[in-house]
């Protein structure tokens, strides 16, 4: 019992020596011509960085013929940095003849940019497919990353706007339709002679249209659409001019309707009036025949006077 007891004391002793002190790893450098010392390893554990990241990736630069040391690729695994992506594009621009040193491959990673896509893009240029401008033409734009401008430098969306600009204003100062279709490349010229890529972390090496749909005459359909929303403006107005007038006109009639009630009212009165003054002594029965004599001349001459077909309007009404 006490030999099993110490054996597994003596396996797990052994598992955490090669843990701490990773021999296989340090053997793999020293074979590969890489020279970095076990205590170094010892210590990388304590830092949390894995010393099978930074010794292969040493490996790699050294074989590449790069010179590379453990305490830059560990200082840049430690400030979040993606040290295989770094050395892959720092050998692959190598190999291209490009000028990139480790500091701006790092800056560049550190930037939350793909330091090795933008290598190969600069090796081998991409094409962007711009999406169709205002329904008027539709470009292939060919970019290559430009290395010194790619931190801080505006993406591929800049690219695409500043293109779909170029584009609408080139097409739009044309004289005519017909002479942007038999010349397509003057667009290209136009918009290239613009430096598009200014301030951007690429470079456009050139500006191909692949449609043109100009059959459509843009001019014309803004116009018409403005005449439209004239009209829709006209109409409205009108239609609350024509509600004001009918408001208008139920008012009055409103307003003659009470007229006539009080006339109606006050006519009701002139009995009761003439009552209270045969009652009083003011009124006698003479006078009210004179009254009913001259309202009787009156309807006569109202007669006379309306045209015939119309009946006279009795007087006091």
């Amino acid at each position: 019992m006490e030999t099993f007891i110490t054996v597994a004391v003596f396996v797990v002793l052994l598992f955490l020596f090669l843990y701490l002190f990773p021999v296989g790893i340090w053997f793999q450098a020293l074979i590969s011509g890489v020279h970095t010392s076990i205590v170094q390893l010892f210590f990388m554990r304590f830092r949390k960085v894995p010393p099978t990241v930074i010794v292969n990736n040493l490996i790699s630069a050294s074989k590449a013929g790069l010179k590379l040391t453990s305490n830059e690729l560990e200082a840049h695994y430690l400030a979040g940095g993606r040290v295989g992506s770094v050395v892959n594009a720092l050998i692959s621009a190598d190999k291209a003849n490009m000028n990139l040193d480790f500091k701006t491959a790092t800056a560049i990673d550190l930037a939350g940019r793909d330091v090795l896509e933008a290598v190969k893009t600069s090796v081998n240029p991409k094409v962007i497919d711009t999406p169709p401008v205002a329904l008027i033409a539709k470009a292939r734009v060919t970019v290559r990353t430009n290395i010194k401008q790619l931190v801080g430098g505006a993406g591929e969306e800049t690219i695409l706007a500043r293109v779909g600009e170029g584009i609408v204003t080139s097409i739009g100062s044309a004289v005519t339709h017909k002479q942007v279709l038999e010349n397509p490349d003057s667009i290209s010229k136009l918009v290239l002679s613009k430096g598009l890529d200014s301030g951007t972390a690429f470079e456009i090496l050139s500006i191909d249209i692949a449609d043109i749909d100009v059959g459509k005459n843009i001019g014309a359909q803004l116009q018409m659409d403005q005449a439209n929303a004239d009209k829709n403006i006209a109409q409205a107005k009108a239609e609350e001019r024509r509600a004001m007038a009918v408001a208008s006109e139920q008012e009055m009639k409103a307003k003659a309707q009470e007229a006539r009630a009080r006339v109606i009212e006050a006519e009701a009165e002139v009995p009761k009036a003439m009552a209270e003054a045969f009652r009083n002594g003011n009124l006698g029965i003479m006078d009210y025949y004179r009254m009913k004599n001259i309202q009787a001349d009156t309807d006569m001459r109202e007669s006379i006077s309306k045209p015939a077909g119309k009946p006279a309007t009795p007087a006091g009404k």
